[in-house]
Formats: C-alpha cells, structure tokens, sequence
C-alpha cells in the first residue's frame, strides 16, 4: 500500500490547552510563531499560530470548557498535507473502503480535507491547500466523490461569500512580511 499512497506530509498539530493565553504567549514568545487567526467554533477557542507563509497553521491551540483542567494536555488531531486536490481525493477514495472511523470530508475555504480516527481515537486530518485563504475557524460539508472542477467550483463560490477572503499568493506575502518585518 506505502507505494500507491500519494505524497503525504506532516504539517500541523493541534493541542488542547488549558490556558489559551499563557499557550500563545509561550508559542509567540518562544518558538517565533505569530497568531494567524483566533476564533470560537462548536464551543471551542481556536488560536491559530504559523511561522511560515507557506502554512496558514503550524500549531492549533484549542481550548474546550468541557475538557478535564487537571488532567494532562493532549493532542487533539494530527494533520498531513497531500500535494494537491486530486491527490487527496485518489487518497479518500482509497480509504473508504477500510471503513474508517469518523470519516468526514470538509473544507475550510483555505483547504479540503477528511478526518478519521486511528485505532486508539487520536484524529487525523489529510488536506491539500486551496488558492484562497479565509479567516478561520470555519467549515462546510464537502463531497471528495465529486468532481474536481465542481469542487473548485463550489469552494470558489463559497469564498467568495464569506468577508476577508484573499487569495493565496496575497496572504503568503503579507504573512511573509510579518515574519520577517
């Protein structure tokens, strides 16, 4: 199977966090990283930190109120990222027949993706980069049987709808220039 499986790269984590504030400001101060975007979805606090122009996340820090306060942090999903849409679609479709835990198709305006669990429920995501970029969190339901030009399509109209979309070569040079400013 190694061999038929397209090129697929570890990119971003996510960690539930205790405290959001003293994470970021670790994640900022520490590692260079600069928040990328901040937001609530499902009830959860989102704080997204890159420190590349080429990646809208390296790191998501979410915070649950349901989450256990003593326990101890843990992961909340691994994400890998595939060279391109039709690539993660040929990796979808030969997926679902292993009947996956939580297989769910979504984008997210700036990515396509799918998610499922492995066998000990940690999340995994596999996404390829779409040419926009939009303020995160934010989803949509999406269907990877689809055609490509219909997906394109749909996300296209669906970016076009939402305020401060950009496209991708905007956002990488504008994050560039945070970066390195």
């Amino acid at each position: 199977m190694k061999s038929k499986i397209p090129n697929v790269q570890l990119t971003h984590a996510g960690i539930y966090v205790k405290n959001m504030a003293l994470m970021t400001e670790f994640y900022t101060q520490h590692l260079g990283l600069i928040v990328v975007d901040h937001g609530v979805l499902n009830g959860t606090v989102l704080t997204f930190l890159s420190r590349s122009e080429n990646e809208h996340h390296q790191v998501v820090l979410a915070h649950v109120s349901s989450r256990v306060m003593d326990g101890p942090t843990s992961l909340n999903q691994i994400s890998f990222r595939m060279d391109s849409l039709g690539d993660l679609k040929t990796y979808y479709e030969m997926l679902l027949p292993h009947k996956l835990e939580g297989m769910e198709p979504r984008h997210h305006g700036n990515s396509w993706s799918f998610y499922f669990f492995d066998p000990e429920g940690n999340k995994v995501e596999i996404y390829a980069v779409t040419p926009w970029q939009v303020h995160q969190p934010w989803r949509a339901p999406l269907d990877l049987l689809d055609s490509e030009e219909k997906i394109m399509l749909e996300t296209k109209q669906y970016v076009d709808s939402l305020p401060g979309s950009v496209p991708l070569e905007q956002w990488q040079a504008e994050m560039k220039q945070k970066l390195w400013s």
